[in-house]
Order: C-alpha cells, then sequence, then structure tokens
C-alpha cells in the first residue's frame, strides 16, 4: 500500500517537538545514505482495469517503498537540491539552511530558511505537498518527513549526475517537457564553452582544491567528485593532474608529501567557509602562496592559482554548473 505524508493533526505536537540533524553538503558532499538502492525514475502507477483513474495524485516508489505524491505538487521543498527547482523555473517554499556552513547564497532566493539542525517545525508550518529527500536523509529522518507530507528519496546514482537529476525532479513535478528544454539548452552551453576552454588552454591541468578554514588543511577534489566531476572533466573535457586522476575518493585531504607532486597548470581555490575577503580567509590564502612547498606547483609558479566563491562550486546542479563555466570563460579564455 501506498504511504500518503500529508499532515495529520495528530502528528503536529510529536513532529513540531522533534529534531532533525541533516549532514552539512557543502563539507561532505560525496556521502550518501546506502539504503536508497533503486535506480528508476519516478512512474505513475496505472490504476486496475475498471478503476476510475487517479487525477490528483499518482504513486510512485523510492528506495523506501511507494508513495502517494500529487500530480503536479505546487509547494515543494528540495533541501540542498534548490538549484534544479531554480532551473526548472519553480520557486521553492523553504531553502535549506546550516548554521556552521550557510546557505547556496548564489540562488538568491527569498524564501524562509530552514535550519536543518534545529526544529522541523519550519518546514510544518510552510506546508509542503511535496520533499525531496536527498542522501542526507536516513530511514528516521524520511519517516519524520514523510509525516508532514509525502517524501520521495532520490537515489544514489542518480544524485551523482545532474542530468538524471534534473530529470527526475520534473518527473515528480510533472513538468517533464520543461527539463527537456533546460537540458538542450544546458548541452548547447557546454559545447561552447568546451570549445572556448580547449582554444584557451588546450591539455593544460586544472584542479580544484579546498581550503578548510579551521586548520588550514586543503583538500582536493578528484574526477569523480559529485561537484566537479561530471561538469569540468567529463563535459568539458578539462584534463586533470595525474593524482586526482588516480583518486577513487570523491575528495580527501592533500598530504604535504604529495604537494610538490601535483602537476597542476590551473587551480581552482574555494574556502569551505565565508568569502575570501574575510580578514581570517585572506591572510590563510596569502600565507598559502608564501608556502615553499606550493610554490613548486606550476600553478602557483606562473599565477594561475583562481580564488572562487563556494557556495556553488560546492555543488553539482544544473545552476550551479552555469555559474562555474561563467568562472572558468573569465579565468582562463577571457
Amino acid at each position: 500500500m501506498a504511504r500518503s505524508g500529508f499532515m495529520k493533526t495528530g502528528w503536529i505536537s510529536l513532529i513540531t517537538a522533534a529534531m532533525v540533524t541533516v549532514t552539512g553538503c557543502g563539507s561532505t558532499g560525496d556521502q550518501a545514505a546506502a539504503t536508497v538502492t533503486t535506480d528508476q525514475p519516478a512512474q505513475a502507477t496505472a490504476a486496475p482495469s475498471g478503476a476510475p483513474p487517479q487525477t490528483g495524485t499518482r504513486v510512485v516508489t523510492d528506495g523506501f517503498g511507494e508513495v502517494k505524491i500529487p500530480t503536479k505538487p505546487k509547494r515543494v521543498s528540495a533541501l540542498y537540491r534548490e538549484d534544479y527547482l531554480v532551473a526548472l523555473g519553480v520557486t521553492p517554499i523553504v531553502q535549506y539552511y546550516n548554521p556552521m556552513w550557510g546557505k547556496q547564497d548564489y540562488l538568491k532566493l527569498e524564501v524562509p530558511l530552514f535550519d536543518v539542525t534545529g526544529s522541523i517545525e519550519a518546514l510544518l508550518v510552510s506546508e509542503p505537498d511535496l520533499i525531496i529527500g536527498t542522501g542526507e536523509v536516513d530511514a528516521a529522518q524520511y519517516e519524520l518527513y514523510s509525516k508532514v507530507a509525502p517524501t520521495f528519496r532520490l537515489p544514489d546514482d542518480v544524485l551523482a549526475d545532474s542530468r538524471k537529476t534534473l530529470t527526475l525532479i520534473a518527473d515528480l513535478l510533472g513538468i517533464s517537457g520543461k527539463a527537456e528544454q533546460v537540458l538542450a539548452d544546458y548541452e548547447a552551453r557546454i559545447a561552447d564553452v568546451k570549445a572556448k576552454l580547449n582554444a584557451a588552454i588546450g591539455d593544460e591541468k586544472l584542479v580544484v582544491l579546498r581550503m578548510n578554514v579551521v586548520d588550514k588543511s586543503i583538500n582536493i577534489f578528484g574526477i569523480h567528485n559529485t561537484f566537479v566531476g561530471q561538469i569540468l572533466y567529463e563535459d568539458l573535457g578539462l584534463n586533470a593532474p595525474g593524482f586526482a586522476k588516480a583518486m577513487t575518493e570523491g575528495n580527501i585531504v592533500l598530504s604535504k608529501e604529495v604537494i610538490p607532486k601535483l602537476d597542476a597548470d590551473h587551480i581552482i581555490l574555494l574556502p569551505s567557509n565565508g568569502t575570501w575577503e574575510e580578514e581570517g580567509n585572506a591572510k590563510a590564502l596569502e600565507e598559502m602562496k608564501a608556502n615553499p612547498l606550493w610554490k613548486t606547483v606550476p600553478a602557483f609558479k606562473n599565477g594561475h592559482v583562481y580564488p572562487v566563491e563556494r557556495s556553488y562550486w560546492q555543488t553539482g546542479a544544473i545552476t550551479a554548473n552555469g555559474l562555474k563555466m561563467d568562472d572558468l570563460l573569465r579565468l582562463l579564455a577571457p
């Protein structure tokens, strides 16, 4: 039997008292719950022969089972995947917020923030008719969200692919045609940017690093990183340094021993928190540039280190990827 997540009065006090803690997407990015195994797109369940057709709802299946969702949901929450809603022309009812990380500022949304480390009451009062969950939503959280509204948890293999994610979310919203239009424009943009970057830097090696502002350690993003792997190395055909190519993890802390061997011609550098204009981050960046170890890397020798805004570099979504392409053209092919 399909589960309906529509809110019932009897659940209000229980939900309001509950606390939900969701892993900060900006700091992990490559983790996902192992409970979801389905890779099937949402499909409407056909009505039995002779039964009246459903006009307002349909049944879809995710890794937690069947759930009845509105055919055309209007009030949608997609925490940390608001980018895809924006790309589809849909305004989310709330936006993901973590006080340790912030929110995706680049989306410029003017909607209430939902603090994922606090009470679920803020989501409850926004009255969603569909909640789209991601890898950070475990079984307990999924059950809690389902008391607020019908909840669909995106499969991990879909989340690793921006096109699949957009297509599935559009299907859940009943606007698959809009996804086709968005993706057609997206592919055209990629082809144009790829040609310009190839003419500008050819097979020179580019890598993305993240400075962890608390301890000044550096993370390196490999070719399988969900933030940058698909757009930079698959779609745009950029060349990665050997170390990044050999990585099986999405990102790891770069040891000091590896730094002199990092044959990167270009480095995109983002902070884990805040902006480069903040005093602490600016000081850490100058210290990094003055470090003798980093001076051995070709990108540092030649002044090809590019500090960027972090929020859209820490997601692999459609709108964010467009902004990454803007940065790459501005920095590499002016």
